[in-house]
């Protein structure tokens, strides 16, 4: 089906028992590497950044194409045995659906033929390739066998869609429009990524077509919590209900805090947390058409944002440490997740969540080498003084000495220049978002300086 669930091909495949294979002797290799979402916002930003347009290919029965390496042999098909010899069977040149070395081999064949033809693979992102020609520049992100690829001069997306229909069986869809589920549309000001039509289906799904929208996700202050008195709810709805809201915040960052927080209590879920998950849905109601906006010719600069509250947790006082980073002010990461350890201090839970944000920055440092864009000082923004004090001072005192090691590499990357921490006000510090419920009027200001619109 397309992005708005017509049929638009049916289909049918042969598939190999691969329950039945055995590791060292019909496959060795089965990891094959995937583009993660947060590579996918990065390809999308840099094209707003450059201002080029990314367009979509499917490679046909792709992992048709993948050639093994090993020994494999199949049984004839049924119903389409040979007379002849009914007991004879197949060894296999190339793979079939439901081999384990499948996803393995494709990526292998595919890298194989674009590093032919002069393509240059990503050091840290195996799935990124770009070729440099003339001083123009071809981008191309795999992800299985759906390929998006764009170019500062559209003649080399002529050329590699050329040359990947004389090697395999394509299907050209034109401009990228909708990818690994996010919609996407382009325009000559910018890109917009939304599910809007995700939420209508999950509306309809859990039956909150016609229920009345709320204006927030959660009102503070936070009163969720075990509640072991409570009543239980069905364990598999609700369940049910955390996994499609998980799935949407690839493109809606206003309610990873509020979804992670629910997804706490799915072992045992009760009346009130069912009811903080439904008014997660009502807020989708209101606002179906909300999504990411990346500007056209905007900047390219990297920059972090951390945060973390203080004990939030009432199960175990575990604070929740929350991160976003932005390229040129595109929002491209985010993070809303509780700390593996129980913080004694204010100072020391945002410093905890510093060494997170670090640790993202530094990934997108290295996948950024990629787009020859390198990066030293990258700033992260952070709103407590103690924890820039902790970070910058190589002693180690009595109220810090306790802390993991762990966290202290962020000291090494300082003095190393890879990031520098700054201060920034509370109310400006957007990665707050990630860490509490907030009011209507604060919550609008960050979803909005977050680069969200609602494109109706």
């Amino acid at each position: 089906m397309d992005e708005v669930g017509t049929v638009i091909r049916n289909k049918a495949r042969l598939v190999a028992q691969g329950y039945r294979q055995e590791e060292g002797i019909d496959y060795d290799e089965t990891f094959a590497p995937v583009a993660r979402l947060e590579a996918i916002r990065i390809f999308l930003a840099h094209a707003a950044h450059k201002n080029f347009r990314v367009f979509q290919m499917d490679v046909k029965s792709a992992f048709l194409n993948g050639e093994l390496a090993e020994e494999v042999y199949v049984k004839q098909p049924p119903g389409f045995e040979d007379s002849a010899h009914p007991y004879h069977v197949f060894r296999l040149d190339k793979a079939l659906y439901g081999l384990k070395q499948a996803p393995r081999a494709w990526y292998d064949t595919l890298s194989d033929f674009l590093l032919s033809n002069r393509y240059t693979r990503g050091k840290i992102d195996n799935t990124f390739f770009l070729k440099k020609t003339n001083g123009n520049i071809i981008l191309v992100q795999i992800y299985v066998d759906d390929i998006i690829f764009g170019a500062t001069d559209e003649n080399l997306c002529q050329e590699f869609a050329s040359l990947m229909k004389s090697k395999y069986e394509m299907s050209m869809m034109g401009e990228l429009t909708f990818f690994l589920g996010l919609q996407i549309k382009q325009s000559s000001e910018g890109i917009f990524i939304c599910q809007n039509k995700y939420i209508r289906d999950l509306l309809k799904k859990f039956d909150f077509e016609n229920c009345s929208p709320m204006k927030t996700l959660m009102a503070p202050p936070l009163k969720i919590h075990a509640d072991s008195t409570g009543k239980s709810v069905d364990i598999t709805n609700y369940r049910g209900m955390i996994g499609s809201l998980l799935y949407l915040t690839a493109s809606r960052p206003d309610i990873m805090y509020a979804t992670c927080l629910c997804a706490r209590y799915q072992a045992n879920p009760k009346e009130s947390h069912l009811a903080a998950v439904k008014r997660i849905f009502r807020y989708l109601k209101g606002t179906m058409n909300l999504g990411l906006w990346y500007p056209k010719d905007s900047g390219f600069d990297l920059i972090g944002y951390s945060d973390s509250d203080f004990a939030g947790s009432k199960v175990d006082r575990k604070s929740t440490t929350g991160s976003c980073q932005l390229l040129g002010g595109n929002l491209v990461s985010w993070s809303s997740k509780k700390q593996n350890s129980v913080s004694t201090s204010t100072a020391e839970a945002e410093y905890v969540a510093a060494g997170s944000c670090c640790a993202q920055i530094l990934w997108m440092k290295n996948q950024l080498q990629d787009y020859a864009k390198i990066y030293s000082h990258v700033p992260i923004l952070c709103d407590n003084s103690s924890a820039i004090a902790i970070a910058n001072n190589p002693v180690l005192h009595s109220r810090s000495k306790h802390i993991d090691i762990r966290y202290h590499f962020i000291r090494d990357h300082i003095s190393k220049g890879d990031i520098e921490l700054h201060f920034i006000p509370t109310d400006l510090q957007l990665a707050d978002l990630f860490t509490k419920p907030l009011d209507e009027a604060r919550f609008n200001f960050l979803v909005g300086s977050l680069g969200m619109l609602n494109l109706s």
